[in-house]
């Protein structure tokens, strides 16, 4: 039972951001007309279909669908239709700095046809507002993307205080515990136990002393930012983590800092090649979020002259601003090793097999909610990929990681209607995932005005 305070002070908080009471009440069937529809699965595109939506879900499919009486008719001539796109490396909470919850996003990922994500950081008490959220979406009244998997962070300062806080996660029924770099050998171990046996994933960062090849096999789902790969892909891996086993606190972040360097000057594609064969065994997932070292290696710049400046919340504003301001011209250059290693290690890793899903970490200085999934796209494909294995990634790939592909991740007749409508083939180009007419939300049409009514909105709510 959700406390009656909270999903006030929840309801006042959306209400703020203008993303309630656009879609209350039960939709209109849907009937999408000659659509090409991207089968993401198989890297195709179908004749001219009709798409029903009903209820929430696909009803039919086909060249003569028959369409319902009083359904909402679209013309879909010249579009292409693809599954919702997920980003399964978001911030919807702020713990640390205790700022209010991310809510000014939703509208940014819903026009940005992100229907999707993952949220990486929770507490135990940020259950109850997930569990808000979701009902709030499901009943239509708030637009907001469906959060498909909640973490909470586990750690300690024991092993049995690492494991208590598995329990503490398991008992407000988090979707997975979520591991930082900071954390010990030991505590990572109790971790790993404990939610094995509450039947939680572990989702993450590698530990800093933890080789990823270890945390693979002892069963950790997923592996962020490519975190202990880099290191992995070289070979004086071995000698790296060692070094770092008895460390802890800023001792360990600054051996990370100082190390970095050497690891990505390291590199080496054979050992790589070797360790991506092992991971694909494992079928552990990597979340790489490429668009971190790539904005990172840009120069600096003014962001407050993005025109998407305006969506950000005041104090996300400061917090991006303080960050830009700390980062030196000897980060951006590593930043650009990173990136240039990281797209090796990416395209290696998917050659080998590894599944491989689209994130962002937003939102990160210059990771702007929704418009980041299709830069991390992009940089998906800037590493090899081809446009169909990116968009893969960020639909199938995390149905598939969420244990939801039965509902989600393709356009098939009883799977959940969340869909893109783009102006133009996808598999062609990746950039085309920008070119969006429409979103289907929950079975609820948002054609381009609407979309672009809830980007208003959000700058307004800003100002």
């Amino acid at each position: 039972m959700i406390p009656t305070p909270l999903v006030n002070a929840f309801l006042a908080i959306v209400a703020a951001v203008g993303v309630t009471g656009a879609l209350a009440s039960e939709p209109p069937a849907l009937a999408i007309e000659n659509v090409a529809i991207v089968d993401v699965e198989h890297a195709r595109t179908s004749a001219p279909q009709t798409v029903i939506v009903a209820n929430g879900r696909i009803a039919a499919i086909g060249t003569h669908a028959a369409i319902p009486d009083g359904a909402k008719r679209i013309d879909g001539r010249g579009r292409f239709l693809i599954p919702g796109l997920v980003d399964a490396h978001v911030h919807l909470f702020n713990n640390f700095s205790k700022r209010a919850p991310n809510t000014w996003t939703f509208p940014l990922y819903v026009a940005n046809g992100v229907t999707g994500v993952r949220e990486m950081a929770a507490v135990p008490e940020n259950i109850a507002t997930v569990n808000a959220w979701r009902a709030s979406l499901a009943d239509g009244s708030l637009v907001a993307p469906h959060i498909l998997a909640a973490g909470v962070v586990a750690d300690g300062k024991t092993p049995a205080e690492a494991a208590q806080r598995v329990d503490l996660a398991a008992e407000a029924h988090a979707d997975f515990v979520k591991v930082f770099s900071g954390v010990s050998v030991a505590n990572w171990h109790a971790i790993i136990e404990e939610a094995a046996k509450r039947g939680l994933p572990v989702a993450g960062h590698v530990p800093a002393g933890v080789p990823v090849l270890v945390s693979a096999k002892a069963g950790q789902r997923t592996v962020e930012h490519l975190m202990q790969v880099f290191e992995a892909c070289t070979p004086i891996e071995n000698a790296v983590i060692d070094a770092r086993k008895d460390l802890a606190g800023d001792a360990l972040n600054q051996r990370i800092d100082d190390d970095e360097s050497r690891v990505l000057a390291a590199f080496d594609a054979r050992t790589c090649e070797r360790v991506a064969r092992e991971l694909a065994k494992t079928h552990q997932v990597q979340v790489p979020t490429l668009v971190l070292p790539w904005f990172e290696s840009q120069a600096a710049h003014d962001a407050s002259t993005d025109p998407r400046w305006s969506y950000l919340r005041p104090d996300e504003r400061t917090r991006w601003q303080r960050i830009a301001e700390q980062l030196t011209p000897e980060q951006r250059a590593v930043a650009a090793r990173r990136w240039d290693v990281a797209r090796r290690i990416v395209i290696t890793l998917d050659r080998a097999n590894v599944p491989i899903v689209a994130g962002t970490d937003s939102p990160m200085p210059n990771v702007y909610p929704g418009y980041a999934l299709h830069d991390e796209l992009e940089r998906l494909v800037d590493a090899g990929l081809t446009p169909a294995e990116a968009v893969r990634a960020a639909t199938i790939a995390p149905a598939k990681l969420f244990g939801i592909e039965h509902e989600a991740g393709t356009i098939a007749i009883g799977k959940r209607a969340d869909l893109v409508l783009l102006d133009a083939d996808p598999l062609r180009d990746v950039r085309n995932t920008r070119r969006i007419d429409a979103v289907v939300l929950d079975g609820r049409w948002l054609d381009r005005a609407s979309l672009d009514a809830l980007l208003e909105k959000a700058a307004a709510a800003a100002r």
